[in-house]
């Protein structure tokens, strides 16, 4: 749903104006492969609005290869995001790490409904890559964050402590008495 006009309106265009750096302007270039750089921190992700991460600390490379009729994006990720465990709660730091390949294409109008290929009017001279950082961003965290010391045991925590004391106990006894018939067909096992 779009934001309803008036002072909501103009707060998000003054966020997306914090995300002019991402604005690649590729008709100054020349022919060849070009490097550009970023660094990811909370703010870019408060500006999508997404608020799922607590802190984050992630470099950004990406490589534009311009040729005389379409250009190629390569966009590479690395870094941390610091979120809380789906079972404790516990915030921790959860490693990231994603690449992207884009080819962009120059068509009669804007077409990005294909994952892997961009059309971009013939008349355009840069193309902004900030939601398409964002969302591999997104998508390279995982559903189900688990703090890595509730894995290897080494994360004490209440909530853990509780966990583990309402888990359900299994008793497992052995019976001595069996049936019989059981016990002639056993027979037939060992004595081979």
């Amino acid at each position: 749903m779009p934001p309803p006009l008036g002072a909501g309106t103009q707060t998000l265009s003054v966020e997306m104006m914090k995300l002019k750096e991402f604005f690649i302007p590729f008709s100054g270039l020349k022919l060849g492969k070009h490097e550009f750089g970023y660094e990811i921190d909370n703010t870019f992700f408060e500006s999508f609005e997404y608020q799922e991460f607590n802190a984050a600390s992630i470099d950004i490379a990406a490589i534009l290869d311009k040729m005389n009729n379409m250009m190629e994006l390569e966009i590479e990720a690395k870094g941390t995001v610091n979120v809380d465990c789906d079972l404790t709660g516990e915030p921790y730091d959860q490693p990231v790490s994603s690449n992207l390949h884009l080819v962009i294409k120059f068509g009669e109008e804007y077409n990005d409904e294909n994952d892997e290929i961009l059309i971009i009017p013939h008349g355009e001279y840069q193309i902004n890559i900030s939601q398409y950082v964002y969302e591999m961003l997104v998508l390279a965290v995982p559903q189900k964050r688990i703090h890595p010391g509730v894995l290897d045991g080494t994360l004490q925590s209440e909530i853990l402590d509780k966990l583990e004391e309402l888990q359900p106990k299994e008793i497992k006894e052995e019976s001595e008495n069996t049936d019989p018939r059981w016990d002639d067909l056993k027979k037939l096992l060992t004595d081979k």
